[in-house]
């Protein structure tokens, strides 16, 4: 074993004391960040090559801040994202989420469907719908300006069209045309506040996790936007907490002008988001 591997040893304990998640893969990230080599090149580090930098990246991880934070970037599908300070950090739950999005949209019979993502932050949803669905047109939308310096950064030479704004007032321009709204919203209530993990509690944007008493403020305000964006058919999909799965459907209900909601799991068979389609006339 080389130097390296003996220190990422050693980081792995201190970060499982500490309760991190995922201590060994932790460990191993930020030493290969560090170090400037991929995961599975660490024993390839020699001895006098060691960087001592090394250890203050673990007492920073140690301390709770997000691993993204640290070494600046996120992995989402088949992206690589520049994320810190003032943006979620985009988790692999959602990665269900967008798959199912994608396979719905590649099922409508539409050359260049239009797509919106709601509430973005760092833009992962929306460019992963722009990289895997060819040919379409997908619009973001976020408020905050601190998050919206990072979805600028992702979405630099792509084909997503970014908009600061309101997610309950976005986009009159595309009212009745857009083939799919999707969105992963603030959901988390606010008398959940101490129990939220302290990466999200202590580093992502308050107003990127909480929304109102039960959570579904947001989901609530977006449930209209969306029907006002979407074409008769268009479909949308919202995230939510694996708590809410009973709840969010009920939102789009068949008074309200929808049709077949339904909630789905996510690959460790949680609720995860709820879809729904806009009636036809």
């Amino acid at each position: 074993m080389n130097l390296l591997l003996a220190e990422v040893a050693q980081a792995t304990q201190r970060l499982a004391a500490a309760g991190v998640p995922s201590p060994r893969f932790d460990a191993e990230e930020l030493a290969a960040f560090v170090h400037g080599v991929k995961r599975g090149e660490l024993h390839h580090v020699k001895d006098a090559d060691f960087d001592a930098r090394y250890w203050e990246a673990v007492a920073r991880r140690e301390a709770r801040e997000p691993l993204q934070h640290i070494t600046g970037r996120a992995f989402f599908r088949y992206l690589e994202l520049q994320v810190g300070p003032g943006v979620f950090v985009p988790r692999p739950e959602t990665e269900s989420v967008v798959d199912w999005a994608i396979q719905a949209v590649r099922a409508m019979d539409v050359v260049e469907p239009l797509i919106v993502d709601l509430c973005t932050g760092s833009g992962a949803i929306a460019l992963a719908m722009a990289q895997e669905v060819p040919r379409s047109r997908v619009h973001a939308v976020e408020l905050s300006e601190d998050a919206l310096r990072w979805t600028r950064k992702n979405a630099e030479g792509s084909r997503v069209t970014v908009h600061q704004g309101d997610a309950l007032s976005a986009l009159p321009e595309l009212d009745g045309q857009v083939d799919l709204v999707i969105s992963n919203p603030p959901y988390i209530p606010l008398t959940e506040w101490e129990y939220v993990a302290p990466e999200a509690r202590d580093h992502d944007p308050e107003m990127a996790l909480f929304s109102g008493e039960d959570g579904l403020d947001t989901i609530r305000g977006l449930e209209r936007t969306a029907h006002r964006l979407l074409r008769p058919g268009g479909i949308v999909v919202v995230e939510h907490a694996d708590t809410q799965g009973g709840q969010v459907p009920w939102i789009f209900a068949e008074e309200r002008g929808w049709a077949d909601a339904a909630d789905h799991p996510d690959l460790n068979n949680r609720p995860r988001f709820a879809t729904a389609r806009k009636a036809l006339p």
